[in-house]
């Protein structure tokens, strides 16, 4: 192995994803939608899309020729958002749930609470909160027997959470992750 020093990225900047010339106008809505952002540049076939003070976070690329996602080919699982916390992740549900936007899959993983979507071309993406800002902690629990048993973690009724989020119930017990015994890889859908 080489000695030489790579210095690692600051972050990441963005992601591209190819889409059909058919699809491209409803992708580029749905991430509009879905992001609450905006268009920071567009010409036929490439669309950029913003929504914090990156330039641009999503780039979609209507490519002739592309054909329709297979979901049981290799390449790209899901792209992942982070919200700041449980109340905006859930607020943003329901808002994206308002707009037609409906989740594929609600988990909570242990190190975090995530909602999934898939978008028109059946991409999968996730927004998410950290359950714990202590690195050694999460650390702890994804490196833990419980976690090995059930890498995928525990389903979740995000209007149940949200419900008892309004309720007054403590943060600690919102986001910890029941223990359901093993769970496999084979359970996530696709």
């Amino acid at each position: 192995m080489s000695s030489t020093f790579v210095p690692p990225p600051v972050q990441i900047a963005h992601v591209v994803l190819r889409t059909t010339v058919e699809n491209f106008p409803k992708m580029v809505d749905f991430y509009k939608t879905f992001l609450g952002g905006s268009i920071s540049a567009q010409v036929p076939g490439l669309c950029f899309i913003t929504f914090d003070t990156e330039h641009h976070r999503i780039a979609l690329l209507a490519a002739p020729g592309a054909k329709p996602k297979d979901p049981l080919t290799c390449g790209l699982e899901h792209i992942s958002f982070t919200h700041a916390n449980l109340e905006d992740l859930l607020t943003a549900y329901r808002g994206r749930k308002a707009l037609g936007l409906d989740p594929s899959w609600c988990v909570n993983h242990g190190p975090t609470v995530s909602i999934y979507y898939k978008d028109p071309d059946g991409n999968n993406l996730e927004t998410q909160i950290d359950t714990m800002t202590d690195i050694a902690q999460i650390n702890a629990m994804i490196t833990g027997k419980e976690f090995r048993e059930n890498p995928v973690g525990v389903d979740f009724d995000p209007e149940e959470l949200w419900n008892k989020l309004r309720s007054g119930v403590p943060y600690e017990e919102l986001v910890k992750r029941e223990n359901i015994g093993p769970r496999g890889l084979d359970t996530v859908p696709i």
